[in-house]
């Protein structure tokens, strides 16, 4: 089985800057880490790799600094990886990054499952892993905790959808991501480090590289959407849950906005 992961390298401290006119985070000279629920992906990448003697190959867009967070991934049991690094792609929201994504697993060839985490921990969207799905034709599902069977070109995984635990039977090839501690990620291999060639194995990419590649489509030129301030959420714990027909359920959704004026 062949198996894509998708990470992102993520700040390692909560006190990052803004680019003022761009409403992008400037990562130059801060620590960075490999997004925390991407270290959950992989694992669960890396456990059906061995139940069906598949192998992980990984993919991250980012700065050329992004790379030492693909070296992890080989540590960890990854076979290659492919970085898309190019200030084109820089400043990209949910929907160009799943563009340039999407691009960038054609250069890894085929595949039989893409997992990604969740969200990550500087955009916080849970946009990227199903709009990559879109973009690639590929049936998908979110929020997954486990991976119950994988036979037959489908698997089977359950999913956490607040309310209630979901079982679901997918065609491959897929899309799925992965909740927090749906698993134990494993520590890399220091053997591994010590006699990879990490170089060899990670496959660099600019925009020039993709010959199918529209600019207009990638970076800040293609983000339909652009921050214009970063700002601590309110909380609301609020909540008003609806049982019935869904004929019962749009007479009350209606009656609701109605009654707040929103319609």
């Amino acid at each position: 089985m062949n198996i894509i992961v998708c990470v992102k390298q993520v700040p390692g401290t909560n006190k990052v800057a803004v680019d003022p006119v761009t409403g992008v985070l400037i990562r130059d000279g801060v620590d960075s880490k490999i997004n925390p629920y991407d270290l959950f992906a992989l694992e669960e990448g890396f456990s059906l790799a061995e139940k069906t003697d598949g192998c992980v190959k990984t993919l991250s867009m980012g700065p050329p600094q992004a790379k030492e967070a693909l070296k992890e991934t080989l540590w960890m049991g990854a076979s290659e990886s492919v970085l898309l690094s190019d200030r084109k792609f820089g400043g990209a929201d949910v929907a160009a990054t799943s563009c340039a994504l999407a691009l960038g697993i054609k250069k890894l060839g085929e595949y039989d499952i893409i997992i990604c985490g969740k969200q990550t921990t500087d955009g916080d969207t849970a946009q990227v892993g199903p709009e990559l799905a879109q973009r690639l034709g590929i049936e998908h599902i979110a929020n997954v905790t486990e991976i119950l069977e994988c036979r037959d070109g489908y698997i089977t995984v359950t999913a956490d959808l607040d309310t209630v635990i979901q079982t679901a039977k997918i065609k491959l090839p897929c899309l799925i991501t992965i909740e927090k501690d749906a698993n134990t990620p494993r520590l890399p291999s220091y053997n591994r480090k010590k006699s990879m060639d990490c170089d060899e194995l990670i496959k660099v990419y600019s925009v020039a590289d993709i010959p199918d590649a529209d600019e207009n489509m990638l970076g800040l030129k293609g983000s339909p959407t652009q921050v214009e301030r970063i700002f601590p959420p309110e909380k609301n714990s609020g909540q008003e849950i609806s049982e019935g027909s869904s004929d019962e359920l749009c007479d009350k959704l209606f009656e609701l906005l109605s009654t707040r004026k929103f319609i």
